[in-house]
């Protein structure tokens, strides 16, 4: 399947877990928020949520600053 990561057209398994698509793109899973289609997607939740064929999913970096 074809997702979009930040962007950028992704090939990913059929059925991948946005865990997976984490995994996949290199991402530290620490201290990042995830969103597909637009919606935050729980952390507890990285595992079951399965991204569909052409969903647009958001890794955002938490950032520190003044």
């Amino acid at each position: 399947m074809r997702v979009f990561v930040n962007g950028e057209s992704r090939q990913l398994p059929d059925g991948s877990t946005v865990a997976e698509v984490l995994a996949a793109v290199s991402a530290v899973a620490r201290g990042v928020a995830v969103a597909v289609n637009g919606e935050v997607v729980r952390r507890a939740d990285w595992a079951e949520t399965v991204v569909a064929d052409g969903a647009s999913v958001e890794i955002l970096t938490a950032v520190q600053g003044g």
